[in-house]
């Protein structure tokens, strides 16, 4: 079985979404004088590789507590956007399925620590609503975000639960293989939660 990491290391380093707090780790126990060690984390709740639910830009939206167990996995398609411009053909001849958690290749991880990695591409409209109609669980991205204010493509997603996953890496290890996706966020009763996700390379 192989299994690839899709997430980001999370540390004081990583980057978060302009405006936001930086992650900030202050050790509470010490190994050599307190005989273990533990650690205070404070950090946005979208930073990383995370999952948006609902009431991240819809009102009375569900929080992630609220989200079935299953729509956190599923078969995976993986999009590759050529040139930074999303393709509703390119889309449509993925053969996407009703259930499926649909991962788009910008390439924009490869900038994941430059301050490129803020001048990512947008998802038109028409492909949040395809991906709608096809009835997918997830839709997942290696940007900071699928879209810039006022966050339509949010909208679009997010009222129909579809969720979002941002910040995904390591998606050229998907290119041309079926797998399936696990994408499980922290059980927070809130708008979102960093995830760890992993895709299962199908034999």
């Amino acid at each position: 079985m192989e299994l690839v990491d899709l997430s980001v290391v999370i540390n004081e380093d990583t980057p978060v979404y302009p405006g936001d707090p930086k992650v900030k780790i202050r050790p509470l126990g010490v190994f050599e004088k307190d005989s273990y060690n533990d650690h205070l984390i404070t950090i946005p709740n979208h930073v990383g590789t995370h999952i948006d639910a609902p009431w991240h830009m819809v009102a009375n939206g569900k929080t992630l507590d609220q989200i079935p167990i299953d729509q956190f996995v599923g078969r995976g398609r993986l999009i590759q956007v050529e040139n930074k411009k999303f393709d509703l053909a390119a889309v449509k001849k993925a053969k996407i399925r009703q259930g499926d958690i649909v991962l788009f290749r910008t390439g924009m991880s490869d900038v994941y620590h430059k301050s490129e990695y803020f001048n990512y591409p947008e998802m038109p409209p028409e492909i949040a609503n395809y991906l709608v109609g096809a009835k997918v669980k997830m839709v997942g991205v290696d940007m900071i975000s699928p879209d810039k204010q006022p966050y339509k493509i949010h909208r679009i997603l997010l009222s129909a639960d579809v969720l979002i996953i941002e910040n995904l890496t390591n998606l050229e290890q998907l290119v041309g293989k079926e797998f399936t996706i696990y994408a499980l966020p922290i059980k927070l009763q809130l708008d979102g939660a960093p995830a760890r996700v992993i895709a299962q390379i199908d034999d």
